[in-house]
């Protein structure tokens, strides 16, 4: 019986499995999960407000998520900011989701305070859609394996006029 043995004299070595980067943060494998339970929450709920608010839920927890693997950026004194703010620092190669998101903040807030006369089926459809793609991208970026494509607008209406570099297309 013989065994043959590669040698470094050979010229030949086994490359080595070694990681790209190291494996993302607990904090944000954790966010991830729930953002992906909240989209399948979204999924199964019958009323348009119900599945509104829990798309955008996991969207901003996908959101956070990307804030855990890279870092909250520093604001020294600066009032407290939303996930989208913050994320505008953190993944510049986001603006155009972050801006896609924070355009939906009021009409979450106002959803869940009872007042859904602004969510319509459609809207909370597509705020869905967007939902899933973006939890996605973040899970690709808190690992490490993404590009960015920007979010799809199906209604222009829905972002408001003054969002910045993202409104100006």
């Amino acid at each position: 019986m013989s065994i043959a043995v590669a040698s470094h004299a050979e010229g030949r070595q086994p490359p080595l499995p070694l990681p790209v980067r190291p494996p993302a943060a607990p904090a944000a494998t954790a966010l991830l999960a729930d953002a992906r339970r909240g989209i399948a929450e979204a999924r199964h709920a019958a009323q348009p407000a119900p599945r509104f608010i829990a798309a955008y839920l996991a969207a901003l927890r996908a959101g956070a998520a990307v804030l855990a693997a890279r870092g909250r950026p520093h604001r020294g004194r600066a009032r407290p900011a939303s996930v989208w703010v913050l994320l505008e620092t953190a993944a510049p190669e986001l603006t155009d989701w972050t801006a896609y998101f924070a355009a939906h903040s009021a009409a979450r807030a106002a959803a869940q305070a009872g007042n859904t006369r602004r969510v319509t089926a459609e809207r909370a459809d597509e705020l869905l859609r967007q939902a899933s793609l973006f939890v996605e991208l973040a899970r690709g970026l808190v690992h490490g394996r993404a590009s960015v494509p920007e979010p799809s607008r199906v209604r222009q209406c829905d972002a408001p006029p003054t969002l910045g570099k993202a409104s100006r297309r």
